[in-house]
């Protein structure tokens, strides 16, 4: 298929590219470059623009002949949502029905979307299940949530056909070393301690040591970012007309903040220091995937289900790009 891929020089993105050309799919990125790199993008395959521009959105999908869309582009800052909720209304809501309204023009009704755990705000019994009330706590899993509404709307009335993936923790990059995570300012937990380990901060942080988890600290499912590009193609290839598929992306598995920086000092081999804050506001001390729904409808399966395994990927590439795409 001629598949154009929003925010596809962002860090999700650019991998999920990479594995949809793999597959044999004629791929074009659509990327502003505000948080993408333009290295990250397929070679010749980068169309700049904002998702804002709808003429320029639909040209880009009439001229390409595109048949179907992967929507990455977003901010995705929890805290900068709060402060600014308007920046992630206008650019996640706003540009989203305005690409929606772009592909309706041009004729194209085929969408994967990137979704969130953010929808269900703080869960009350984990593992998280797609059946698990949709209560976001902050402006950027609203947005997120009020896109898969739109998708829904979108498919009843004009038949589209739409996949909305909510993931948990993306983390890791490409086993080739050539892509990864490169954010200004980072705000992901094992990329953070990567740069204690390079010597790019003094320590890391841990905020709260007192919730009610086994050792004290906030869990998460870390999903590589390489199983999340899988299950987007594999979504791509289920979509139904007038249908949508709803599905958690994650690998079932709990992991501590402490238990990251001990994955993170036993790759590296570096002593990691490590201090304690106080808690954040809104942290919830556990979310953690149900995904056999996801595993059964797309027959998929994460090739990264240990943590050191996603930690390996992630070292080789901050080790070689201490700078990230600024080398």
């Amino acid at each position: 298929m001629r598949i154009l891929v929003t925010g596809g020089a962002g860090y999700i993105g650019s991998h999920a590219a990479r594995l949809l050309v793999r597959a044999g799919h004629d791929v074009w990125c659509y990327d502003n470059l505000s948080l993408g790199h333009r290295r990250a993008a397929i070679a010749g395959r980068l169309i700049e623009g904002d998702l804002a521009d709808r003429a320029g959105v639909e040209a880009a999908l009439r001229d390409n002949k595109i048949e179907a869309v992967m929507h990455f582009a977003a901010f995705a800052a929890v805290g900068e949502s709060v402060e600014n909720p308007a920046k992630y209304y206008q650019n996640n809501v706003a540009s989203s029905l305005s690409l929606l309204e772009a592909m309706r023009a041009a004729g194209v009704t085929r969408m994967v979307f990137s979704s969130t755990t953010a929808t269900y705000g703080v869960p009350e019994r984990m593992p998280i299940t797609e059946d698990t009330p949709q209560r976001p706590i902050n402006p950027y899993g609203f947005s997120k949530m009020v896109v898969e509404q739109a998708l829904a709307d979108y498919a009843k009335a004009y038949g589209f056909a739409y996949a909305a993936l909510r993931y948990f923790n993306a983390a890791g990059a490409s086993p080739e070393g050539d892509l990864g995570e490169d954010h200004t300012p980072e705000s992901h937990l094992i990329p953070i301690v990567l740069q204690v380990a390079l010597g790019q901060r003094d320590a890391i942080t841990i905020f709260g040591d007192d919730f009610p988890t086994p050792d004290g600290t906030c869990v998460r499912d870390y999903i590589h970012v390489d199983d999340l590009g899988t299950a987007h193609v594999a979504a791509l290839a289920r979509l139904k007309p007038g249908e949508g598929l709803k599905l958690n992306l994650g690998t079932g598995r709990g992991t501590s903040v402490r238990e990251v920086i001990d994955a993170c000092r036993r790759v590296t081999g570096r002593k990691i220091p490590e201090k304690i804050g106080p808690r954040r506001p809104g942290d919830p001390p556990e979310l953690v995937a149900d995904s056999s729904r996801a595993r059964k409808l797309l027959d998929w399966q994460p090739r990264y289900p240990e943590l050191d395994q996603i930690v390996a990927t992630a070292w080789r590439w901050h080790s070689a790009h201490p700078k990230g795409y600024g080398e």
